[in-house]
């Protein structure tokens, strides 16, 4: 084989890299395109962290480099001092560096943390919308406890407007992101989180659940669809029109396990049906009976039986 020839396959990784950077650079839909305050507060404090972080790691690169250029082997201008111990001017830039990186990284987490405090009302002249989230297996239901409606796997909200989310957890913990507005957060039985997001542009942006909580995590995604105020009163209204009504038979049917679940609404639902889920009065859905689809249930030690 040629030096070409092995240069090929080399040459092809480092085209598909460089594609692959720049096709992701030009779809960014992460936490590097925010649309919304919290998301782009949260994008400020990575970006002033990684830059106070790099005043500590640049120059301790560049200091080792430069330390074993000049006491190399060849260079007979390089003083060699065995007895060398102390230096007091040496310890003071030694330890002021990092004790100045901990006093600026703390300073911004500690105003970070309040400033962005996920149980905050956001400040805004707008009435915020009430979205109460039940994270299930393996899907979001929404409920608008205002409208009287709820929707799975799916979460319309007015653009401008700020959103006051109330969750928990039907079953195990789940986290709920909404990667280009901010802030996750878990959702856990028994109890009720709070979060306060907005989405001051219009447009669809990607929701997961970032914890891992059995075989349908993959699929517990969700899609946020940012519209006008108008658009969203008209949507409320068409939900109040399909679809059938989220009473406690319905929840419990969809609180069983399922792969993969499409968007759907409800056009009405139980009276205090979260307040129910959070105190247990509605129980978690069953757990594996065999099979969900055609995905197999049983799990067992590499190499044994159960």
């Amino acid at each position: 084989m040629t030096s070409h020839e092995t240069r090929r396959p080399v040459l092809r990784a480092a085209g598909a890299l460089a594609a692959g950077l720049a096709l992701s650079g030009c779809t960014s839909t992460g936490i590097w395109d925010p649309k919304g305050p919290v998301g782009v507060a949260e994008k400020t404090i990575l970006i002033d962290s990684m830059v106070i972080m790099l005043a500590i790691i640049v120059p301790s690169i560049v200091g080792t480099l430069l330390f074993a250029w000049w006491f190399r082997a060849s260079n007979i201008k390089a003083r060699y001092r065995p007895d060398w111990a102390y230096s007091g001017r040496i310890e003071l830039v030694v330890w002021s560096v990092p004790l100045l990186t901990i006093i600026f990284l703390g300073g911004i987490a500690w105003v970070g943390s309040h400033d962005l405090d996920p149980a905050v009302p956001l400040a805004s002249d707008k009435k915020p919308v009430q979205v109460q989230v039940v994270s299930l297996d393996w899907k979001w239901l929404f409920i608008y406890p205002e409208q009287r409606i709820a929707t799975v796997n799916q979460l319309v909200i007015p653009v401008g407007t700020p959103v006051n989310f109330t969750l928990t957890s039907s079953s195990v913990w789940n986290s709920f992101f909404i990667t280009q507005l901010g802030s996750m957060i878990y959702t856990m039985k028994g109890m009720a989180t709070r979060l306060n997001l907005q989405a001051d542009h219009e447009g669809t942006y990607h929701g997961l659940s970032t914890h891992f909580s059995g075989d349908g995590f993959p699929d517990m995604q969700f899609q946020t669809r940012a519209v006008s105020p108008d658009a969203f009163g008209a949507w409320v209204a068409q939900a109040r029109s399909d679809g059938q009504a989220l009473d406690d038979p319905a929840y419990r049917d969809l609180s069983k396990q399922s792969l993969a679940e499409a968007p759907r609404t409800y056009r009405s639902v139980a009276d205090r049906l979260f307040e129910r889920v959070v105190s247990g009065e509605l129980p978690a859905g069953p757990g594996p009976t065999g099979s969900i689809g055609q995905a197999p249930r049983d799990v067992a030690p590499k190499g044994g039986t159960l």
